[in-house]
Formats: C-alpha cells, structure tokens, sequence
C-alpha cells in the first residue's frame, strides 16, 4: 500500500512539474533513487508514456538517455 501511495504521489509531482523539463527530470531522478525497483520500472513506464504528446520533455529525456549510454 505505502509503495502505491508513493508511485501516485510522484506521478502527481511529475505532472504538476512538467512545465519545467529541467525541474521534471530533477524530480524523475530523485524519485528513481528512493523507489523500489518495481516501482522504477512502473515509473519509467508512465514517464514514456506521458512526454509523448509533450515534445519539449521528450526531447530532454532522449538526450539524458544518449548521455548514460
């Protein structure tokens, strides 16, 4: 239950974030770093999902991808 409340509360962040791609991606990572591995793969999922229609975060995340690999 608590890692429900946890995964909704970062999506609500994320959305209420997402008109700063640089603060959007802050938070992404910080959420990364204290979530369970299942529910990394879940948020990484709905991230995916959600900047489809929203080319400016898109377009950061793609570029934070290219620089891991």
């Amino acid at each position: 239950m608590e890692n429900r409340l946890m995964f909704d509360y970062t999506k609500r962040i994320l959305e209420n974030v997402s008109f700063d791609s640089e603060l959007f991606v802050k938070e992404f990572n910080k959420a990364l770093m204290q979530m369970l591995p299942y529910d990394v793969d879940r948020l990484e999922q709905w991230v995916e999902d959600y900047v489809q229609d929203k080319p400016t975060l898109h377009q950061k995340l793609s570029q934070l991808e290219i620089q891991e690999v």
